[in-house]
């Protein structure tokens, strides 16, 4: 796996300021695998939108999104 300590700072301190967080790139340049170093997959934090099960959690967002923590 490669390094990314720069983005994974970048990441630390966009966290410290907002809950939320996007991570936008072209396909397959890491942006999944960077979001993992942060949330397990199982999380109720972790949304990815190219997962059928996490885009129909959003179909309701208040109730996917009002029992999160941190």
């Amino acid at each position: 796996m490669i390094e990314r300590k720069q983005w994974h700072h970048r990441i630390q301190t966009a966290l410290a300021r907002n809950r939320v967080l996007t991570l936008v790139g072209p396909r397959q340049c890491g942006k999944t695998t960077l979001a993992r170093e942060f949330v397990v997959e199982d999380s109720a934090n972790y949304f990815d939108l190219e997962d059928p099960i996490s885009l129909a959690r959003l179909d309701e967002p208040l109730t996917a999104l009002e029992s999160l923590q941190g």
